[in-house]
């Protein structure tokens, strides 16, 4: 390879590096399909190398193995989140206003608001079926306490299919 060519090898490792790192970082926010991004990265940077004739079957391989993980990890999240709530006895009603909460926060205003706002929409929610604030607020915990072992899980997923692109793009 020339120097030219090792150069834009580089850039275009580095540019995926930055999209995929983004997209860890993006999985902080609930809305932000962080797993979604990462796979686009590795898909560009697979067509490229295909492009470039530089697709073995082993790159094929870890490309699909990433693509099985951000199927499971944008699955996993959700049963994460919903189980936890489930075991309280929140009906699908209450998590969907609390789920449409934050959406519309997010659309119209920030998703930081958007994190606010699916938790109060939840504990609105529940508010209004119970009458209760202490069961509605035991509701809305176990709201954030899935939410946050959903991002553990995904932010697990998200470095695992980081370490999988650098073998794939550094061996």
């Amino acid at each position: 390879m020339t120097e030219f060519q090792l150069f834009l090898q580089g850039l275009l490792q580095a540019f995926t590096l930055f999209v995929l790192v983004f997209g860890l970082i993006g999985l902080l926010i609930p809305i932000f399909p962080g797993l979604t991004v990462m796979w686009v990265a590795t898909l560009a940077y697979a067509l490229i190398e295909a492009g470039a004739g530089k697709m073995a079957a082993i790159d094929w391989v870890l490309f699909g193995l990433i693509t099985l993980l951000m199927l499971g990890g944008n699955v996993v999240d959700n049963i994460i989140i919903a189980q936890h709530i489930r075991d309280r006895d929140v009906p699908w009603s209450s998590i969907l206003v609390g789920y449409a909460a934050g959406v519309v926060a997010s659309i119209f205003f920030t998703p930081l608001i958007g994190l606010i706002a699916a938790p109060g929409g939840l504990y609105l929610a529940e508010f209004a079926r119970l009458r209760n604030r202490n069961t509605a607020f035991v509701s809305t915990k176990a709201y954030m306490t899935g939410w946050g072992w959903s991002t553990v899980a995904r932010i697990g997923i998200g470095v695992v299919m980081i370490g999988l692109w650098m073998l794939w793009a550094w061996l």
